[in-house]
């Protein structure tokens, strides 16, 4: 899904980790593999 107000969010550090570690934690409790994807929402000047 391609979507301009929803780009994938470019992680670092920190943020990045988290997400890396919420990743293992799934794969550990339950024996899946799990990919999560983020994506950042865009601020517009529609409102």
């Amino acid at each position: 899904m391609k979507n301009p107000l929803f780009p994938v969010a470019n992680l670092e550090g920190d943020t990045l980790l988290k997400v890396q570690e919420f990743e293992k934690t799934l794969r550990e409790e339950t024996g899946e593999e799990f990919v999560l994807i983020v994506y950042q929402r865009k601020e517009t000047n529609d409102k």
